[in-house]
């Protein structure tokens, strides 16, 4: 594991993409460094939306500098195109964590919530609550997407722990 771990998490969509960059303190407990979402206009095409996701993804990473990057997994969309889209957005999200040279990490959302609540079917304003307790932070997160977002980075960062341990 390098000496500075920064994980960058992402809760995929092609409308609203929610982001979370987290990194470890001195004291080795983990902290925000930044949060927000992608948001992509209907008014565009999809080619255009999700290159619009490429291109902002390069930026954040450019900005942030992350070690890694943690990925949520899609659970289940009861609207088949919807999925789809969902689906080819997130296929250009893994695509720019690679072309970036980083690890990465897929949880599903059952994972996720096990992980930073300790019970897999947490609601979201519980994950919420915790993520802002464990990261320390003194911000009310607004939207879902980057609150999902810091949650995947998180989970991410604890697998580390175990990884490291065992």
């Amino acid at each position: 594991m390098p000496k500075e771990e920064i994980i960058l998490g992402i809760d995929p969509g092609f409308g609203r993409v929610g982001w979370g960059v987290i990194k470890k303190d001195a004291k080795g407990e983990w902290r925000e460094l930044g949060f927000g979402c992608i948001e992509t206009s209907a008014k565009k095409s999809f080619v255009e939306r999700i290159s619009q996701i490429h291109e902002e993804l390069i930026n954040l990473i450019k900005k942030y500098k992350p070690t890694r990057m943690a990925v949520e997994e899609l659970f289940f969309f009861s609207n088949v195109k919807t999925a789809i889209e969902v689906g080819q957005a997130r296929g250009v999200i893994l695509l720019t964590g690679v072309e970036n040279n980083l690890p990465i990490d897929e949880f599903t959302p059952l994972q996720v919530k096990q992980a930073i609540t300790g019970y897999g079917r947490a609601e979201k304003d519980q994950m919420q609550k915790m993520v802002v307790v464990v990261l320390g932070m003194k911000v009310k997160i607004k939207s879902d997407d980057a609150a999902d977002a810091l949650a995947v980075a998180l989970c991410a960062g604890q697998s580390l722990w175990v990884k490291k341990i065992k």
